[in-house]
């Protein structure tokens, strides 16, 4: 089996997961929403703090598997340095008493596996990651061989849920609670504008349309709950809209047999039925992780790091880095 942690924002989570059958064995994870939210976003000191209380109370109740152990998996990057360190630091100590190689699993690579836990991957397959931090096109030939088809300019496509959600006092994290007020508001109320709409460029950009909500939150102030409801659900469709047109216009002339959607904000169920049309239209087979794996967590750091092993992908401990960038790919 493999012991995976994943510490790379603010979720504390460990996984087991056995080798012979990829087969997920163990998983828990500790959020840390609540004591973030007074503060309307993550804050990196508090998040490492939380880290050192969780990860141990967690590790206590794998102890049992400690014996059938042939690896310690974690997530060395991208992500917040302070908080990768915490799982860095407990795989590398759990790596010297026990005896056991280290295998450093890039966070973006774990999301694309979170498609495959508990299943056999599916490769080729092109990938579209949304999450906090990111908002990219992927073209996965295998483990080893992905390339960037599109990426963000600026804003990711959660991050600007976050920051509306932010703007609106709708607390943190933004995406569950723009989807929810979303459910209740006219999508036409506002007539926000595509980001992007009539560039050539395969790339996305969320800061103009983040902008774009400020001035009419400050327009339309005091802000009733119906006007909260009608700009969540009027930006949640035009966020979607952007996606959608950069995805038709990079598949113009490019076939997808396998088109998967992966990141913490690939549990936005409006741009889930979104993606099934665009796959029915392309006539692809759609990937979606369930939603208990959408967000940051172990599990997919641990199904990841299963063929990482098979592949031999160890590291010295002495080598392994923290980086809030993806060196990878």
């Amino acid at each position: 089996m493999i012991l995976s942690i994943e510490s790379s924002c603010d979720d504390s989570s460990i996984a087991i997961t056995r080798i012979k059958d990829k087969k997920l064995i163990f998983h828990k994870k500790i959020s840390q929403e609540e004591e973030h939210s007074v503060y309307g976003g993550v804050v990196p000191e508090l998040a490492a703090r939380l880290h050192t209380l969780a990860l141990p109370k967690i590790l206590e109740e794998t102890k049992e598997f400690f014996s059938e152990l042939k690896a310690i998996a974690v997530t060395n990057e991208p992500g917040l340095s302070v908080s990768l360190i915490e799982g860095v630091m407990m795989a590398k100590a759990l790596c010297v008493s026990l005896s056991l190689p280290l295998l450093p699993i890039n966070h973006l690579r774990g999301h694309i596996y979170s498609l495959f836990i508990d299943n056999v991957e599916v490769f080729p397959m092109d990938v579209l990651l949304v999450s906090g931090g990111h908002t990219q096109i992927l073209h996965v030939e295998n483990f080893d061989k992905i390339q960037i088809l599109a990426t963000t300019l600026d804003d990711s496509f959660g991050e600007s849920f976050d920051k509306v959600a932010k703007m609106l006092g709708l607390g943190y994290p933004g995406g569950p609670k723009i989807e929810q007020y979303a459910k209740k508001g006219d999508i036409s109320k506002f007539n926000f504008t595509i980001p992007l709409r009539n560039s050539p460029k395969i790339a996305f950009s969320y800061s103009g349309l983040k902008n774009q909500v400020r001035l009419e939150i400050e327009k339309q102030e005091p802000l009733s709950e119906q006007i909260k409801a009608d700009i969540c659900a009027s930006f949640q469709k035009t966020a979607v809209e952007h996606l959608l047109q950069k995805l038709k216009k990079a598949y113009q002339n490019r076939g997808v047999k396998n088109f998967g959607v992966v990141g913490g904000a690939s549990a936005n169920l409006y741009l889930r039925e979104e993606l099934e049309k665009f796959c029915v239209k392309k006539n692809a087979s759609l990937y979606m992780s369930s939603l208990e794996y959408c967000s940051d967590n172990a599990a997919m750091i641990g199904r990841c790091a299963v063929d990482a092993y098979l592949l031999k992908k160890f590291k010295d401990i002495n080598d392994i880095e923290v980086s809030p960038r993806s060196k990878e790919f």
